[in-house]
């Protein structure tokens, strides 16, 4: 998991944290997110899955958009979107891509 914060337009910092399932990183994570918040720092975190994850669900629009062939579905609503874009094949794109992406 990478932790990516930045503090009233200061440079974007990243923090990673790696251990076995199980060892507390949510934990900890669940823990200092606050810390930083109170501080004025806005928080996004990148979560690594090492398996295949949905976060559509099937019989939706965007779940049949994407499966129609859509390499990109955003949903958007009043209190969140997501962004959900299929690889189709292509390689994982690395850490630092994913960084530039965010927008803490």
């Amino acid at each position: 998991m990478a932790i990516i914060g930045r503090s009233r337009g200061r440079t974007m910092k990243t923090f990673g944290f790696a251990g076995w399932s199980g060892s507390g990183k949510t934990t900890l994570i669940e823990k200092l997110v606050p810390l930083f918040v109170a501080e004025g720092v806005k928080v996004s975190l990148i979560k690594h899955a090492h398996h295949t994850f949905d976060v559509d669900q099937p019989g939706k629009d965007s779940y049949r958009h994407r499966h129609a062939g859509c390499t990109e579905v955003l949903v958007t609503s009043s209190r969140r979107w997501v962004l959900m874009h299929e690889l189709r094949g292509a390689e994982e794109p690395p850490l630092a891509e994913h960084v530039r992406r965010m927008s803490p």
